[in-house]
């Protein structure tokens, strides 16, 4: 029966370790800041809620230990887990700045009490048994559950709420198995090393790994290379486990300082490689394995890997390691990553020193006033390293360049391209053909590597600013054959505007020569042929009435804003054809219309419809024409003002 409590004790730790880093990953660092963004507080306001979330953390990392609001360590996780739950939960409703603010707080708030409350008392749920590997097990876990390419690739709410409901399940998972002797233990090689020099190496690592995850995630190059596609992630999360279990066993067996100098070399050589593009995949190895190694001391530390001490000391301990290492690091870290966009060479070169210099005084027994000194000494350089590069000027991005960053954050590369293939038919519908070279010298390039959507190369001279807002905020009434979802809450502030102010941008010379093109098209011989009237009503109905009926409701909503009001073909039409033209003549003339627009004009072409579709539109509209006993003129070639 001992035993069987000890097991269960076991895999609740290793539980507890695995839904706190999936909170962490998943939820703090990735859905909030989705939501943020979706919610349009990102870009003015990011920084602010982001201190306010670091503030929480901090706050309740140092008071944890200190509270004496709830004495059983046991009611005082759940309280932790109940409140991450919350904040989770309350991510999902319609934020304001103030309300964010106060709910990053929480978030910050949680984390702190729930961090280090679970590694004080740590063999209270992971036994005596095998406590390193449980804690290496938890950590491997959560990482491979953050990326699961379904999780991961899940919505910002969907990843919300089930961050809640593991932090709630945790909270169930956290009541305590007795007997327990005691909550300390056999320790696992000591470290001797000074608790100063200790919070140094941490701090170091977790500045490290937050810079290449800045750089990652608001790189889409380095980003695909990475963490895009089930292959990836799967392996991330592999390597992730390998590397955490490898932690416990090394942890073990050669002590703490040797695990931290893995993880440094590991994670410096990541950062080194992420400096050129070519060698991506080899740096997707090494920084897994780093973040884990480091990662599983960082649970470990204050309760399995010290001489022996009471749980107040302890929690003391853990309170300032993850106040300064884990809070404070992460922050200098993605300081860096937003100031520099890469970690210097000469950055590692002295984390490098601060990490080995502990070597030297393992070995050589030097004093610790030397090694406290130099420490110090290495942390003011990379704090002057830091606000220096902060504080440089920056240069003010224009609304074309801060749209082109919301066309990046928005993620809109993984359903649109911006390259035209040359000699395919990309080249009448999209074009025209932009030089590569051209495409090369823009940072980063986003030319897509697949596309759901139409190609946006050109999209400034196919769509008309009014359509590309229209669209964003209702893309199934804009377009009835639309899969994009919306975009209505980047207009609740600038960064919707900014975005059709980029795409508006988007073209190039050449234009001349696509229109005459496009004057020159018509539908293939078989597809005229086979143009049927009554299709070509419902086809109408679905991709033109919106703006071409009096009830359409694009008409409706944005009639104050059309440069000239579209026609409605319910009660007459518009378009005048030639004088007594043959119907063929007209059906062409139409089909160039509907399938191009008319450039210059809010009238969009509905280039993706095959020609059979086209020219059944295009029959109907000459039949009703026909029928309207209006007077008959020359219509305009598309580019041409109606």
């Amino acid at each position: 029966m001992g035993n069987a409590r000890q097991r269960l004790a076991g895999w609740q730790g290793a539980g507890l370790v695995a839904i706190t880093y999936v909170y962490f990953l998943i939820f703090a660092q990735f859905a909030f800041l989705a939501r943020l963004a979706h919610l349009g507080l990102e870009a003015d306001h990011l920084k602010i809620i982001m201190a306010a979330m670091a503030l929480g953390g901090v706050l309740f990392s140092l008071l944890a230990p200190r509270s004496n609001l709830f004495a059983s360590p046991v009611l005082r996780l759940r309280t932790a887990l109940f409140l991450c739950a919350a904040a989770a939960f309350l991510a999902l409703l319609p934020l304001s700045l103030a309300s964010a603010l106060f709910v990053s707080f929480f978030i910050g708030s949680g984390l702190g009490l729930l961090t280090v409350t679970l590694v004080t008392h740590l063999r209270l749920w992971t036994g005596d048994r095998s406590p390193l590997l449980m804690v290496g097990l938890g950590t491997g876990i959560g990482y491979l559950i953050c990326n699961l390419p379904q999780f991961f690739t899940a919505t910002a709410e969907m990843q919300s709420v089930v961050a809640g409901l593991l932090c709630l399940a945790g909270a169930a998972l956290s009541f305590r198995v007795e007997p327990l002797q005691t909550e300390g233990g056999k320790e696992h090689r000591p470290s001797a090393l000074p608790f100063i020099v200790v919070v140094t190496i941490f701090a170091a690592l977790v500045w490290l790994d937050s810079t290449a995850f800045f750089i990652i995630q608001s790189s889409p190059a380095l980003k695909a290379g990475t963490w895009q596609g089930s292959l990836h992630l799967w392996t991330n999360g592999l390597l992730h486990l390998s590397a955490a279990l490898g932690s416990a066993f090394l942890l073990s067996r050669r002590g703490l300082l040797f695990v931290l100098s893995a993880a440094f070399l590991a994670l410096g050589a990541a950062c080194l490689l992420l400096l050129d593009p070519t060698r991506l995949a080899l740096a997707s190895v090494f920084y897994p394995i780093g973040v884990s190694l480091y990662s599983v001391a960082l649970v470990a530390y204050p309760s399995l890997l010290v001489i022996e001490r009471s749980a107040g000391q302890r929690g003391r301990q853990a309170g300032w390691i993850y106040a300064i290492a884990g809070w404070g690091g992460s922050a200098m870290g993605i300081g860096m990553g937003q100031n520099l966009g890469y970690v210097p060479p000469v950055f590692l070169l002295a984390a490098g020193i601060a990490i080995f210099i502990p070597q030297l005084y393992v070995l050589l027994r030097i004093r610790l006033r030397e090694v406290t000194l130099t420490s110090i000494v290495l942390l003011v350089a990379f704090l002057l390293n830091h606000f220096l590069a902060v504080h440089s000027p920056s240069p003010q991005l224009s609304q074309i360049g801060r749209g082109r960053q919301v066309y990046i954050s928005e993620g809109c590369i993984h359903c649109h391209s911006q390259y035209v293939r040359p000699n395919s038919p990309d080249v009448l519908m999209w074009g025209p053909v932009e030089p590569v070279s051209e495409l090369r010298l823009e940072r980063p390039p986003l030319i897509g590597n697949r596309r759901q959507g139409p190609d946006l190369s050109q999209v400034g001279l196919r769509r008309s600013p009014l359509w590309l807002k229209a669209h964003f905020i209702d893309p199934q009434e804009v377009s009835g054959s639309s899969i994009m979802p919306s975009f209505a809450l980047l207009f609740r502030s600038q960064r919707g505007d900014d975005l059709v102010a980029y795409l508006t941008s988007l073209h190039t010379s050449g234009a001349d020569e696509q229109l005459a093109h496009e004057k020159l098209w018509q539908p293939s011989p078989g597809s005229l042929q086979a143009a049927n009237a009554e299709a070509g009503r419902l086809l109408f109905d679905q991709h033109c009435a919106t703006c071409h009926n009096s009830s359409g409701p694009t008409r409706n909503a944005w009639q104050a804003n059309f440069k000239r009001l579209p026609p409605d073909f319910a009660v007459g039409p518009f378009f005048y054809l030639h004088p007594n033209g043959p119907e063929k003549s007209q059906i062409i003339r139409l089909a160039q219309i509907t399938k191009f627009g008319i450039p210059g004009t809010d009238m969009p072409g509905h280039e993706y419809l095959p020609d059979q579709q086209v020219a059944s539109i295009s029959l109907w509209l000459s039949q009703t024409i026909a029928q309207s006993h209006q007077p008959v003129q020359n219509s305009p070639h598309p580019g041409e003002q109606p």
